[in-house]
């Protein structure tokens, strides 16, 4: 069999997932052409280990490390297969969190109890990081399905967390040995730090050594030394600092960004309102991530991060800086100080520092915030919870598939895949940024970090650093408009194309209203502070209407040779994709439209094709679950209650199935995954038997076009009906505040970062349009979506997208969050099947060695 048809792990989980449910909860078979191997012959298989290259980054606003994703498919016989609901039977697992909290933390520990219990295992909870370890007795006790309800919204972790000083000592780790073969436990799954996890390693390194001295010591029997032979260690990541090298984002990061820039957010109001300054001290001693991404995300004056020092003359800079923000109109600075912020010689850089020298050189009203451990605390964002659940759910899998020969993992995030890697290959890498910072190559530790951080860097320098030109003459005229329903984030995209777009040199005109302004002319040239203070504010500052251009052809080519307009940044959803395919149509007809457009995707539905990911769906989808948490909460109370949530979406089942996982909800229906009354018959059962339990409450979430017959009220009332005498039903539609609000930190930044890329891209296909004095762009790759597509953002010609999409229900034909949803109906307690047969493969991280910065 050939390996090069491979592909991830957790497609080979997920895909049959699908088949399963298809199969069996739909009563259908999945289709196959002739000569086709039917799904109960084959089975999705794990392909071959490969090795990473840090150098293949993801050009995405959450990234650090990148990792190249696998597309095929490794197949294997039904004969290899072995039901996951016995992989787990007569084994144990223990779960711990150590070092510092981060919110995310019990998502993970409620993915790693239920699926491990799923699988036929038992699983434990250790109270109190290593030292529980250590102390045994009640520290460590079983974990059942009930005890890890409503820990989803929590922050911090359930089970405590305890520096622990005697781990660091053999005694400690033996202690802990023997604690672990008394109840047979033989894979312990550790979510902390790079600390924590290395701490990790050296016990499993050492654990046939501890054995010996327990049974030397006459504390286990040879038989307890037999079954207890080795020890597999799984790790997750959960730091606030995002410093872990080898995954995206790490449990705890996004709902760190979230607190940070709900601070931020209260505190513009105050400056503005005095002309103040503000300083804000964020957390980062060792890696400047989160005051990097908030700066991004606030559009902060400037930023001090540990990875890149400051110019020797940084204090003039600064002050010019600032001095030339208030003389263009704006009412306050931000300032953002990471805690571990240094300058060349590695002296340490305050935020009373900088407050002083504010005050001294310029005389402004200059405050000092120091947010501390309020970016641990919170409740964690909705990325975070979906992220602790899906490396839960996959760390259960590789320790489950351990063996004596698997070195320790750390299961991370490669763009919307979990992936498994060496846990020390990523601690090296990691120990490596710090060595490069220590010894004063700061260049060096700036690559290590990842091409992503480096592109968020180059960004910021370009919003914050660069002065816009003097001259009005204008390079190039580009157009810049929001098409369809608002979504928050839209404002920051604009605001980044209109700066980005006068950095260039280029004129840069505002469209009001989308189509039809540009068909009236509503249109007006917009300098550099009329995006000023844009980056935070929710809904769409330039006016935004869902009718499409088709109707105005004419009017809008006599606008566009008007106002001279030779390229359009289009921001919205599905009507600016489908505008933009007629815009494509069009130009057989008008010359004038043979100018470059690109469309970035914005839309609460994430239901442009092309793009794996849309602006405003991350705000969405934290809204939806702010609501579920609040909905929830109100059962507490009332016992024997089930919620039925309607969200938005159009036919795109993405909220409503992300926030399923997110809330920990029982059922989500959606139009992608077809349901019947027996489906519906089904899941009431599956709530009266939970009734039964100590967790007396439910939540279903609907897709609002999910089903023609079964509507909200439909369902509403069949739940009451089956449910009398067993539990109450309520039902909630969210309506349009899925639309409102402030953008997300992801939301900002995602939307920041297109925008740059954006207009990068058209100011060099406007040159390489230009021909005979004249733009002249009729080339389907004129006329693109920019989206993010697994690790990286691409353009795609929007004629080539049309194969990709379903029209009648404006949705892309495939969606990657669809393989998400087992995850969910496990969770949630559905017998559904699961196949795990296949051992661990572990991918490498390659660093260069021959005189090259590892990359």
């Amino acid at each position: 069999m050939s390996q090069e048809t491979a592909m991830h792990k957790e497609e080979f989980h997920l895909k049959f997932f699908m088949c399963v449910i298809e199969s069996r909860q739909l009563g259908r078979t999945p289709q196959r052409t002739a000569g086709e191997a039917s799904t109960s012959d084959l089975l999705i298989r794990k392909p071959p280990p490969e090795t990473y290259d840090l150098k293949e980054t993801m050009d995405d606003p959450h990234t650090m490390e990148g990792i190249p994703v696998l597309e095929n498919e490794w197949i294997m016989t039904h004969e290899e297969h072995h039901a996951a609901k016995t992989l787990g039977v007569g084994k144990a697992i223990a779960v711990l969190t150590s070092g510092g909290d981060a919110q995310g933390m019990n998502a993970a520990v409620r993915a790693v109890v239920r699926v491990g219990i799923f699988t036929g295992a038992r699983v434990f909870f250790v109270h109190e990081g290593y030292q529980g370890l250590v102390d045994g007795g009640d520290h460590i006790r079983e974990a059942t399905w009930e005890s890890v309800s409503m820990m989803l919204q929590l922050g911090g972790t359930v089970i405590g967390s305890a520096r622990c000083k005697d781990f660091r000592e053999r005694e400690g780790r033996l202690r802990a040995a023997h604690n672990l073969v008394k109840r047979g436990i033989t894979n312990l799954c550790v979510i902390g730090g790079d600390g924590s996890l290395t701490g990790a390693d050296t016990f499993r390194s050492e654990w046939s050594g501890l054995l010996s001295d327990l049974q030397k010591e006459g504390k286990i029997t040879p038989e307890e030394a037999r079954k207890s032979s080795y020890l597999n260690i799984v790790g997750l990541v959960g730091s606030i600092d995002n410093d872990f090298c080898g995954t995206d984002m790490t449990i705890g990061t996004d709902s760190a960004l979230h607190r940070i820039i709900e601070i931020v957010d209260a505190i513009t109001t105050t400056a503005q309102s005095h002309q103040r300054t503000f300083v804000l001290e964020v957390m980062g001693r060792h890696c400047g991530y989160l005051a990097l991404v908030t700066s991004l995300s606030c559009g902060a004056d400037w930023v001090f991060i540990p990875e890149c020092p400051p110019d020797d003359d940084w204090e003039e800079h600064l002050c010019r800086r600032l001095s030339e923000t208030r003389t263009r109109g704006s009412r306050l600075n931000i300032i953002i100080v990471a805690e571990g912020a240094i300058d060349k010689n590695g002296k340490p850089i305050t935020s009373e520092d900088v407050k002083n020298l504010v005050v001294k050189r310029l005389g402004y009203d200059t405050r000092v915030t120091v947010l501390g451990h309020v970016q641990r605390g919170g409740t964690p964002s909705a990325f975070d919870r979906i992220l602790g659940s899906r490396m839960g759910v996959e760390a259960v899998m590789a320790l489950l598939e351990g063996t004596p020969d698997t070195p320790a993992c750390v299961v991370s995030l490669s763009g919307n895949q979990a992936v498994r890697l060496p846990l020390m290959e990523c601690v090296q890498v990691t120990k490596d940024v710090t060595k490069a910072m220590n010894e004063k190559k700061f260049d060096e530790a700036l690559k290590l970090r990842g091409r992503s951080f480096m592109n968020n860097w180059e960004v910021y320098k370009l919003l914050a650093h660069v002065r816009p030109p003097v001259s009005k003459a204008g390079l190039h005229t580009v157009a810049v408009m929001n098409v369809g329903a608002p979504a928050a984030g839209m404002n920051a995209a604009v605001r980044s194309t209109v700066r980005i777009g006068l950095i260039q040199g280029n004129r840069v005109l505002v469209v009001h209203d989308g189509f039809e302004g540009l068909a009236k002319g509503q249109i007006e040239e917009a300098g550099w502070s009329y995006v000023g203070g844009w980056t935070g504010q929710g809904g769409s500052k330039l006016g935004t209407k869902r009718t499409l251009p088709k109707k105005n052809l004419e009017q809008i080519s006599a606008s566009i040779t008007k106002f001279n307009i030779q390229g359009l940044v289009i921001i919205g959803g599905f009507e600016a994709y489908t505008g933009g395919l007629e815009l494509m149509e069009g130009r057989k007809q008008y010359d004038e439209l043979c100018i470059p457009f690109v469309i970035i995707p914005a839309t609460v539905s994430n239901n442009v094709p092309g793009s794996d990911f849309s602006v405003g769906a991350d705000t969405a989808l934290n809204t939806i679950c702010t609501t579920c948490d609040r909905i929830k909460q109100s059962a507490a109370g009332t016992k024997r209650r089930v919620f039925i949530i309607e969200t938005m979406g159009g036919y795109c089942g993405y909220l409503a199935t992300m926030a399923g996982l997110a809330a920990g909800a029982d059922a989500a229906y959606i139009f992608e995954e077809p349901f019947t009354i027996r489906d519906l018959q089904a899941n009431v059962e599956h709530l009266v038997q939970k009734m039964k339990t100590t967790v007396k409450r439910g939540l279903v979430l609907r897709n609002e076009k999910c089903n023609e017959n079964y509507t909200t009220d439909f369902i509403f009332n069949l739940y009451s009906e089956e449910g009398k005498g067993i539990f109450d039903s309520r039902k909630n539609v969210l309506g349009h505040m899925q639309q409102g609000g402030s953008p997300t930190p992801f939301d900002r930044n995602f939307a920041t970062k297109m925008g740059a890329k954006a207009m990068n891209w058209m100011t060099g296909k406007i040159k390489e349009s230009y021909r005979n004095g004249r733009i002249f762009a009729n080339t389907p790759d004129s006329g693109c979506v920019l989206g993010m597509r697994k690790r990286a953002l691409v353009f795609q010609p929007v004629t080539e997208l049309k194969d990709q999409t379903d029209f009648e229900h404006r949705i892309p034909k495939e969606q990657w969050w669809l393989k998400l949803r087992p995850i969910l109906k496990i969770l949630a307690k559905y017998e559904i099947d699961l196949d795990t047969s296949e051992h661990a493969h572990l991918e490498h991280i390659s660093r260069k060695r021959s005189g090259e910065v590892p990359v």
